[in-house]
């Protein structure tokens, strides 16, 4: 099997989607690596996005709220 080594971006880009239920958990597990995530680049959906940004303080790429298509968005940069 031939292997190939990919060069990453020293920035990565991290997408953050949780289900109504999963909030607080993923709100909880982003505040334990917040500061990993504050050098990266942060998506997520509309409502998560919100209260990611409110409860952690770094900038969070919102997209349309999940039911308005934003786990679609996030799909399409993948």
């Amino acid at each position: 099997m031939i292997y190939k080594k990919v060069e990453m971006e020293p920035d990565k880009k991290i997408a953050l989607v949780a289900h109504d239920n999963k909030k607080q958990d993923l709100v909880e597990w982003a505040k334990f690596n917040r500061v990993l995530l504050a050098h990266h680049r942060v998506y997520a959906t509309g409502t998560t996005g919100t209260i990611l940004e409110q409860e952690l303080g770094i900038k969070i790429n919102k997209l349309q709220s999940g039911p308005l298509g934003g786990d679609q968005q996030i799909g399409a940069k993948i």
